[in-house]
């Protein structure tokens, strides 16, 4: 089944830029097509100018760790975590490139001080954490990466509107400096006025810029 068609998209670097469609409209498709998790047949993905694309004749998963180590962490939806690990366990498994490693103690301060509820909760089963405090420890673990692009897929999916909020709050106060976010949500109104632009994505393609009054409103085929 074709899932994306003819989509054409530039990220800059510093840029948070929200994607916003309803399920099963190729959200996570593209963030697993850049991280090598799913296959792909014609067209170039390229991460600071190099070449990360492989075709589905490679098998999926097989480069991402490479993809990863040339600057990319994808952020998945949902609860896909090791639920025997501790908080500060699955912090220290982001830290996946050898520069990330050795600065761990450190970028763990950071997501403690993003993430202030996990403080007390560094040395606990993940697996008996709420939903939203395993949100918390998800995207932490993606943010430990050594990582000039993050791809963040819906991170408020199945929490309760005020916790979603804060998470989100959350990730608007990563500075970026030389990297780039892409936030995937489906909710416009969740993202207008925190991200620099929100492009809608419909049955596969973008559909230009979205806003909370307007929709999708289709200015131009990206």
């Amino acid at each position: 089944m074709r899932v994306i068609h003819d989509l054409d998209l530039i990220v800059s670097s510093g840029e948070r830029l929200g994607l916003v469609g309803l399920n099963g409209h190729g959200k996570s498709t593209l963030f697993y097509a850049i991280a090598g998790l799913t296959g792909w047949q014609r067209g170039s993905i390229l991460l600071n100018g190099v070449e990360v694309g492989r075709t589905r004749s490679q098998g999926p998963g097989r480069y991402t760790h490479t993809v990863v180590r040339q600057g990319l962490a994808l952020i998945p939806q949902g609860d896909e975590i090791f639920h025997g690990l501790t908080v500060e366990e699955h912090l220290d498994s982001g830290a996946f490139t050898p520069r990330a490693w050795k600065e761990r103690k450190a970028r763990k301060e950071r997501i403690y001080a993003i993430f202030p509820p996990l403080v007390k909760l560094m040395k606990t089963p993940v697996g008996r954490l709420s939903g939203g405090e395993r949100r918390m420890v998800s995207i932490g673990r993606g943010l430990m990466a050594d990582a000039s692009l993050f791809l963040v897929d819906e991170p408020t999916l199945g929490l309760a509107p005020k916790i979603g909020k804060s998470v989100l709050d959350a990730l608007m106060s990563v500075e970026l400096e030389d990297s780039a976010m892409v936030i995937a949500e489906q909710n416009v109104a969740l993202l207008e006025g925190r991200v620099d632009r929100v492009i809608g994505m419909h049955a596969g393609k973008l559909k230009g810029e979205a806003s909370a009054a307007l929709g999708f409103q289709t200015r131009r085929e990206l």
